[in-house]
């Protein structure tokens, strides 16, 4: 097997376990998950950003002549995740279990698994591109499904099932990301992929600007929103000292 392949599955089926440790951190005291959920969003949205720019942009731009067009397969990134938001009325949820309101259940587990997809996709392509930048795009990404996968988790018992039943629901959606990665190697195979890398920056983009960072906005002191801020540079700060 093609090493290059190898990392995109192993890789792949790592981020698709992280539905199962969602799973497991929803069993800490709630006091605990409120005290840090928030700060974990702040940096995921901060290392989505330094994801973006410092990786996956550079890269795409490089592999292609056509500057424009990297950037309209960015925007097309950032059009399609608002599409699924609007069409599928989906968002990634970050809540406590006893802050969900409605339940969501196989809505989520269809948007989150189209969601894991793209983003599978993204990721097999700068694996392609660079296998350290693959590498610090599948860090942004990772640090973005923990809180995911927690609000996912209380969402699906919120909505009736069992915990038992929704970390096995999460974790089939969540294998639609290797199932990605696998598509993008073979596309790779045979043309550019530089598309599929913007692609990925624009998904970036929209979840760190449309839908994490007016999470963390919404704090109630000073201090609360001072530790998210730091926690979102520092997410910043990890994917460019990756680039060092």
């Amino acid at each position: 097997m093609d090493t290059t392949l190898l990392i995109i599955l192993v890789f792949g089926f790592i981020m698709s376990l992280i539905a199962i440790i969602g799973g497991l951190f929803i069993l800490l005291p709630e006091d605990i998950l409120q005290r840090w959920l928030k700060a974990i969003v702040a940096f995921a949205a901060g290392s989505l950003l330094g994801g973006a720019f410092f990786h996956m942009l550079p890269h795409a731009l490089n592999a292609s002549e056509a500057q424009s067009m990297v950037m309209l397969w960015v925007v097309a990134g950032f059009t399609a995740f608002f599409a699924l938001d609007q069409l599928l009325e989906w968002h990634h949820c970050h809540r406590l279990p006893s802050e969900h309101v409605r339940p969501l259940g196989p809505l989520l587990l269809i948007a989150d698994g189209v969601h894991n997809f793209l983003g599978g996709l993204a990721i097999g392509a700068i694996f392609l591109v660079d296998i350290r930048a693959g590498i610090a795009a599948w860090t942004a990404a990772a640090l973005h499904e923990i809180p995911q996968e927690i609000g996912d988790f209380g969402a699906m018992v919120h909505a009736g099932y069992s915990r038992r039943k929704a970390l096995i629901y999460n974790f089939i959606s969540a294998l639609t990301f290797p199932l990605g990665g696998v598509i993008a190697y073979a596309v790779g195979q045979n043309m550019n992929v530089y598309f599929l890398v913007a692609l990925g920056a624009g998904n970036f983009l929209y979840i760190a600007g449309a839908d994490l960072i007016p999470e963390i906005k919404q704090a109630e002191g000073l201090r609360e929103t001072g530790v998210r801020f730091v926690f979102f540079v520092l997410g910043v700060s990890l994917l460019y000292a990756v680039t060092l």
